[in-house]
């Protein structure tokens, strides 16, 4: 995972806190990143995933 690339997409799109499932999903097609890494780096840095779909965050 690299910590970097995720908080610079993070921040192009605003994300600071908080992040909605479908946004997540969306950034990880933008921008090529694992939706693994996402959820990792949100529990890491304390960023709370909303309106999840599927249990794919946890």
């Amino acid at each position: 995972m690299d910590e970097q690339e995720i908080r610079s997409a993070f921040e192009k799109e605003g994300i600071d806190k908080e992040i909605k499932c479908p946004e997540a999903f969306a950034i990880s097609e933008k921008y090529g990143i694992a939706k693994t890494d996402i959820a990792r780096f949100c529990n890491t840095h304390g960023v709370k995933i909303r309106a999840c779909q599927l249990g794919c965050f946890k």
